[in-house]
């Protein structure tokens, strides 16, 4: 992994992630950005797993629920992203180093892949289960899935700034 290490040190170097890393201001700034925007995003998709998982909204349809929350889950996902991409790139080596950092990119990839296969395979039927009070085994599942990695998502990026 030698090659993954010099493109941290890279980054690292860069005078972009230097003055982002030194900054009184914008870094300060960005994080709270960052855990704002992580709390719409992850917050309504919690919200969201509910649903699915059949636990809240149990009388509105699974399409109901997601329809008005979704512009807004998309922004936050967007900024959080945006944010978090600038915060990697002002502390890069201190994440190549910290565990949590690549635990965090494991749950966050896991994620990525369980929302494909929901939005690529379960969803797509979503007529025909879109007003049943507990969705189907693999909804459910999905959303339980998705609980559990976003809260692993969220765990291993608050103990990456404890150990930084």
């Amino acid at each position: 992994m030698q090659s993954l290490l010099g493109i941290f040190h890279y980054i690292d170097a860069t005078q972009s992630s230097t003055s982002l890393r030194e900054s009184f201001y914008v870094f300060p700034v960005v994080e709270g950005i960052h855990v704002i925007s992580l709390a719409i995003s992850v917050g309504l998709v919690i919200w969201f797993d509910l649903r699915l998982v059949g636990l809240i909204l149990k009388d509105q349809p699974v399409s109901a629920v997601f329809r008005p929350i979704r512009p807004f889950m998309l922004t936050g996902f967007g900024i959080m992203f945006a944010t978090g991409i600038a915060l990697f790139w002002a502390l890069a080596l201190r994440c190549y180093a910290s565990p949590f950092f690549w635990i965090k990119m494991v749950f966050l990839l896991l994620a990525g892949i369980n929302i494909g296969i929901y939005h690529f395979t379960i969803d797509r039927r979503q007529t025909e289960w879109d007003s049943m009070t507990v969705p189907p085994t693999r909804a459910r599942i999905a959303g339980l899935v998705s609980l559990v990695l976003w809260i692993g998502v969220i765990a291993a990026g608050r103990l990456m700034a404890y150990f930084l």
